[in-house]
Parts: C-alpha cells; structure tokens; sequence
C-alpha cells in the first residue's frame, strides 16, 4: 500500500507550495478584503483543493495571519538590505525613513496595519506565539545599541526613546498626506516620499544627539542592527513556517 501522497512530499515541494497559496491569499485579500476571501476562493486562486489548504493551515484566520507575518518580515528584509547597503541607514531618524517607506509600498501590509483593529488582532493573537515579545526586544536592542554609541538624545533612557518613537511613527502611518501632497492623492509618488521625509525629520530633532556620529561607530551599529533583524526575520519564518523570503 502506497504512502499517502502528502508524505511523499519532499520539504522544498511543501515550501513551494505553501508559497504558492500565500501568494494567492495575499492578491485576493489585496483585491477584495478580508471580510470576502474565503479558503475556496484560496484553493482556486493556488490551483489546487481546498483541504490542500487545510495541510498547512487549520484555519482562515491562521493562514491570513501568516499572509501578515510575511509581508511584515518582506518589509523587515528590506530594512536589513538597506543597513547592508547604506551604514548611515543605521541612524534612528533614516531607520524610520525606511521601514515608514517599505511599509507604505506594500498595499496589504498598510492594509493589515491600519484597517480593522479587530480584525488584525484576530490575525496576530496566535495562542502562545512570542512575536510581539521578539519585535518588540528587537527595537529595544537597537535603540540600545544607539544609546551605546551616543546617537540618542541623553536627557531620556532608551524606553523613553522606544515609548515615544513607536507612538511616532504609528501617527505617521494613520496620519495620511503631508502638507503639500495632491488632495486625496495617497498613492501619489511624491506622497510617501514627503511623509517620511517629514518622519524622518521629526524623529531626528526629537530624539536624536546633534553630536556627529563617525563612521566607525555608525558601521558597528548598522552591522549589529542587520544581525538583529536577521535574527528576528528567522525566528518569525521558524514559528510561523514560512518559506524563504
């Protein structure tokens, strides 16, 4: 008697498949919301059956939360690129710039974070996951590798800075256009650029030192801030199995 064909199934066919019915979730909940996307219409969109579905994921609320997980982690990776890429990048004020601006580009991601709070945390509240715990230790060290190196402002502690730099930037993400943006133009090109511009601004003359960084210390900082969050971006793939980025 032949094994089923699940069990047959080498690790790296699971993973593409599971990334295909990702990638099928994420356009349909792009296109019609989360209230009409069902798991039929996930199964058609990846090509394949329903209780396919149900191999990977028990449940819709469980295969759209990992649908958020990994466009958070894609905005993440992006983030860490750019770290590698730029060492400048590893100042709190450009951090900002980039991760507002990965996240703005990425219509589900936005979506997820600002539409529904009820419904995000239906997606996010996994039983027993310890995501949130880990993001938020991942800001912590960063601004404490700030702290270390004399980029903060020092009339605040490192929690001061994270408490007030997250309420920030969270304002920024619901806030919509920037003084100057095209009238009801969001999606505008210059709309994102201007609001992280302004981010951007905002978080350097609020919680930034005006000592000049070197460049010795700004290259250890972006190294140890892109271990981070590599660091982070596997430990997320891991609990919520998702496949390569």
């Amino acid at each position: 008697m032949s094994a089923p064909t699940e069990r047959l199934r080498s690790p790296g066919q699971r993973a593409e498949r599971a990334g295909r019915i990702l990638d099928a979730a994420a356009d349909l909940l792009l296109r019609h919301g989360y209230r009409r996307v069902t798991i039929d219409d996930v199964a058609a969109g990846a090509g394949i059956g329903k209780g396919t579905v149900y191999l990977h994921w028990k449940t819709r609320e469980q295969l759209f939360g990992v649908v958020f997980a990994r466009e958070l982690l894609s905005a993440v990776d992006e983030l860490r690129l750019e770290l590698r890429r730029d060492p400048r990048a590893g100042l709190l004020h450009r951090f900002a710039r980039a991760y507002f601006l990965a996240i703005v580009r990425r219509p589900l991601l936005r979506g997820f974070l600002l539409g529904d709070p009820e419904m995000l945390g239906r997606l996010t509240a996994a039983p027993g996951t310890a995501r949130d715990a880990r993001h938020a230790a991942t800001l912590a060290g960063y601004l404490r590798l700030l702290s270390e190196h004399g980029l903060l402002r020092d009339d605040m502690d490192a929690d001061e800075v994270g408490h007030a730099y997250q309420a920030t930037f969270e304002g920024f993400l619901r806030a919509g256009d920037a003084p100057g943006d095209a009238a009801g133009d969001a999606a505008s090109v210059d709309g994102p650029e201007r609001r992280a511009d302004l981010l951007a601004r905002t978080v350097q003359r609020a919680f930034e030192s005006d000592a000049p960084a070197s460049d010795a210390a700004l290259a250890e900082v972006a190294a140890a801030t892109a271990a981070l969050l590599g660091d982070l971006i596997d430990a997320d793939r891991a609990e919520f199995d998702i496949p390569e980025l």
